[in-house]
């Protein structure tokens, strides 16, 4: 309620003007005890019929802050006390990068959707990783969202997914690999066969070396993907996903898996839809974005046959959002946009309107209703 009152005010900043300062006060009250009990208090909701495990990892609810938001891993300890179930960091490439010039983030209010052109801004991996440390365990799972950097050949790529994997790995439950951002020159040709199994092979491989380098088991990899891939490019990715690659020398007859899961979608570079036209270049996110990529993930629940996790994102601002993705074979959702419009209460809301649909359609859990439209 609050947020609604403030709104206006904020939306006369500039947006990334008004993003930096969230995260600053958010960066704050994540830092202090005391804050966090109270943001604990008054946003959490929880319920064990929200809780799953995917991938081995624990998750308490399946609502998601997306990669995007908390770039520099900021923002983490609150964005957890506002009742997120998980927190995506990053994008994060190996060397630290400035983006692309400003102004690079545009409202569109009437739409409920953003434009953006960032190019990954960040502070690089090593900064990442040293607040990260710092941070220490987290109550939620935390996802490391890895790309690589703008001057980076692409063809050298590879380097840069396992360069920053390097630096990152002991602080996160998860890692993404980014191939879908439209801001960075030719990173959504990595997508295509050409690129993508070498790629997810190289960063597989690194994996396993930092798991025994570690001592603990390999991060489960997603793949996060465009909204604007062709229907056989999306049929390729997922049979990639259910296949896996080589043998592995390790485990004679099992197959090594390439792609543990994936994340539908990212930005989409479309204006199909809009109340009112825009022309800036850049991703486009938010409610103009919900129906294509739901559509996504029915589609890569159909070719995968649910045998792959799916991180739902795109268009997220309502428990019925939320629980259409969830039905279409999503396990888990994301939001971002949502949160811009909706405020810090946006976690807390949607949970309690998944419970009452879980309730409406007689579902014990939520991971009983994952793929339920699939039947």
């Amino acid at each position: 309620m609050l947020y609604q009152l403030l709104k206006p005010a904020v939306f006369r900043l500039d947006p990334e003007q008004a993003h930096d300062l969230a995260i600053a006060a958010l960066e704050k009250a994540g830092g202090c005890a005391v804050s966090r009990a109270a943001l604990r208090s008054h946003f959490q909701l929880e319920d064990p019929r929200l809780a799953q495990e995917i991938c081995g990892i624990r998750f308490p609810n399946p609502m998601g802050m997306a990669a995007g938001f908390d770039k520099n891993a900021r923002a983490v300890p609150a964005l957890a006390a506002l009742g997120f179930g998980f927190v995506e960091i990053g994008t994060v490439t190996p060397r630290p990068q400035p983006g692309n010039p400003k102004p690079r983030i545009f409202r569109l209010p009437d739409d409920g959707a953003i434009i953006n052109r960032m190019g990954f801004p960040n502070d690089g991996a090593e900064m990442v990783a040293g607040r990260l440390a710092r941070l220490g365990r987290q109550p939620v799972p935390i996802g490391i969202n890895l790309g690589k950097n703008k001057l980076t050949a692409l063809e050298d790529a590879a380097q840069d997914y396992v360069a920053a994997l390097d630096k990152l790995f002991p602080y996160g439950d998860y890692c993404v690999v980014n191939v879908s951002s439209p801001n960075t020159p030719g990173l959504r040709l990595l997508q295509g066969a050409d690129y993508l199994r070498e790629l997810m092979a190289a960063v597989q491989a690194a994996n396993r070396r930092l798991a025994g380098q570690h001592g603990r088991p390999p991060l489960p990899v997603f793949l996060k993907i465009a909204p604007d891939l062709a229907p056989e490019d999306l049929e390729a990715i997922g049979e990639l996903a259910v296949a896996g690659g080589s043998r592995d020398d390790g485990a004679p007859g099992a197959q090594r898996t390439l792609i543990d899961g994936l994340i539908a979608t990212n930005t989409t570079l479309g204006r199909d839809g809009l109340r009112r036209p825009a022309d800036e270049a850049g991703g486009l996110s938010g409610q103009p974005l919900r129906a294509r990529s739901t559509e996504v993930i029915r589609t890569l629940a159909r070719i995968t046959r649910g045998a792959v996790p799916l991180i739902g994102a795109g268009g997220v601002s309502s428990g019925l959002d939320a629980y259409e993705k969830i039905r279409a074979g999503a396990s888990l959702v994301q939001v971002y946009t949502g949160f811009i419009y909706a405020g810090p209460e946006i976690a807390r809301r949607i949970k309690r309107e998944l419970l009452n649909l879980l309730d409406r359609d007689g579902f014990g859990r939520v991971a009983e209703a994952v793929g339920a439209d699939q039947a």
